[in-house]
């Protein structure tokens, strides 16, 4: 397992060569502008990052879909990203997209959904599709709330944190997602911030690169609900507390690659050849 920490990365921009301008990526992957998303949400930061993952992959966009369910991060793909996307029900983007990767195999799939949709609602899903090790691509923006009705408590709110049903502290311990997904099969695991923005790119690059379950948490300043209710300030605030988390080893940021083992479309391609079809 790899371990991140520090800040460095948000600095590297030009590592492999000069990143490309905003313009570029703008006119060529993005649709629909303005976006939608409160100010100061790290939504923006997410989809500018994988906007610049797919680009320096030289992804085909015909060949790419991208599946959200329904949250702030479910906003992230649809309608703004260039490509094919489905937007659908609450909690079941990961059973959607299990969908087109074992009708279509030869396209490239990438998940994106929130801890409420991810994690709460669609938890089931998640975790059986690591232990299948379907090839996705799963990235899940945790801002430690269900944001877009209201800011209620989530399965990763920290402990004591305030919400809008937990308006004396949350009683419940939250999850670890990067345990848990390891945990539960996932062939690659990272986490990273939207202030460590450079290596977000690269995480997501890797994700979308194995073959296999990916899963990629990307914890995200949300100043409208979770930051004022707890006083942790501005997005800017927000997002250097977590730089500081981060530095100190109270967040863990790190990956982890599990060695190869059978991906589930490789596996219904052998069974369906070994009955003659």
């Amino acid at each position: 397992m790899r371990k991140w920490r520090g800040g460095a990365f948000c600095l590297r921009h030009s590592e492999g060569g000069q990143m490309k301008s905003t313009s570029f990526i703008r006119d060529k992957y993005i649709r629909n502008l303005p976006t939608r998303f409160c100010d100061g949400c790290g939504n923006g930061i997410i989809l500018n990052c994988f906007a610049r993952a797919v680009d320096n992959l030289k992804f085909d966009l015909k060949n790419l879909v991208c599946v959200s369910g329904i949250g702030c991060s479910a906003w992230i793909p649809s309608p703004h990203f260039n490509s094919d996307t489905l937007h659908v029900t609450h909690g079941r983007a990961i059973a959607y997209a299990t969908g087109i990767k074992v009708f279509q195999p030869h396209l490239n799939v990438v998940v994106f959904t929130g801890d409420g949709d991810g994690a709460g609602i669609g938890g089931n899903h998640l975790i059986h599709a690591a232990r299948r090790n379907i090839d996705l691509a799963v990235i899940l923006v945790n801002n430690f709330t269900y944001g877009m009705t209201g800011g209620q408590v989530s399965p990763t709110t920290p402990y004591s944190y305030i919400s809008e049903t937990t308006i004396r502290g949350n009683p419940e311990h939250p999850f670890d997602l990067f345990e848990l997904m390891k945990a539960a099969g996932s062939q690659y695991v990272a986490r990273t911030t939207t202030f460590h923005s450079a290596r977000l790119i690269k995480t997501i690059e890797k994700a979308m690169s194995i073959k296999g379950f990916s899963f990629v948490e990307v914890v995200s300043q949300c100043p409208t609900y979770f930051g004022r209710r707890n006083r942790l300030g501005d997005a800017v605030q927000m997002i250097h507390l977590y730089e500081q988390k981060a530095k100190s080893g109270e967040l863990f940021l790190g990956e982890f690659e599990r060695e190869k083992r059978p991906e589930l479309t490789e596996e219904l391609e052998k069974l369906r050849k070994e009955g003659g079809e």
